[in-house]
């Protein structure tokens, strides 16, 4: 399970009690959590490449991959360039190409001036929709202070990889059983940029969660948890 940019592992703890006695491999990306922070600009490439190391390092020959938003874009690179390494991919809030690029390096540029703190409070008013904000105000702290704690080098790092992103030559060439879910209200990765890959990548489908914005595996858990458990066992 791979988090989204500004997060850390700790963002799947809604899937764990449905994901009962199977092994759960959660891991903060660079730059995230307490993973390494190497300095400089980050390519999705890097990004992968860290999760075979893992997998690796674990024995783990083949598994299932989710990821959200940059977790997505991390399994998507996965998918196409070690196939043999994905059994299967669920694919949350997430974009094949995401731009425009300047926007991602206005905001890697905002973070190493100001820190993470900086954009938290963006951050988390696109992660969930303004109703669950309301009615969970604990949530949204403690999604805010996730964000907060990221090192900037890593946030800014983790922006190139977005930047320079563009997936989607490689989405034909994905022959692993793929679900796309995508976040009704989801205005970082809206659902027409999961239609997009559900229809590139070969018997891929899509689903849509009702009152989800980005991060909707947390803000829908049950639903999220439903899917995911469909997709593993499907």
């Amino acid at each position: 399970m791979i988090n989204s940019l500004g997060a850390d592992l700790s963002m799947w703890e809604p899937q764990l009690p449905a994901l009962g006695a199977r092994r759960v491999i959660r891991y903060a990306a660079r730059g995230h959590g307490r993973s390494p922070v190497p300095p400089g600009r980050y390519a999705l490439a890097d990004l992968g490449r860290d999760a075979l190391a893992l997998l690796d390092r674990l024995g783990v020959a083949r598994a299932p991959v989710v990821g959200l938003s940059l977790g997505g874009m991390t399994a998507m690179w996965l998918a196409a360039h070690a196939p043999e390494r994905v059994d299967r991919l669920v694919l949350f809030c997430t974009s094949a190409r995401l731009g425009p690029p300047a926007a991602w390096a206005e905001r890697a540029a905002t973070v190493r001036a100001g820190g993470t703190a900086a954009v938290a409070d963006a951050v988390v008013a696109r992660w969930v929709t303004p109703g669950y904000a309301a009615a969970h105000p604990g949530e949204v702290r403690r999604l805010r202070d996730m964000v907060a704690a990221t090192p900037a080098i890593g946030y800014a790092g983790a922006c190139a990889a977005i930047e320079q992103l563009d997936l989607r030559p490689d989405l034909p060439g994905i022959t692993a059983p793929t679900l796309v879910v995508a976040g009704a209200d989801d205005p970082a990765t809206p659902p027409a940029h999961g239609a997009a890959i559900a229809a590139a990548i070969p018997g891929a489908r899509l689903e849509v969660v009702a009152g989800a914005a980005h991060l909707a595996s947390f803000e829908q858990a049950p639903a999220a948890n439903r899917l995911i458990l469909e997709a593993l066992d499907g």
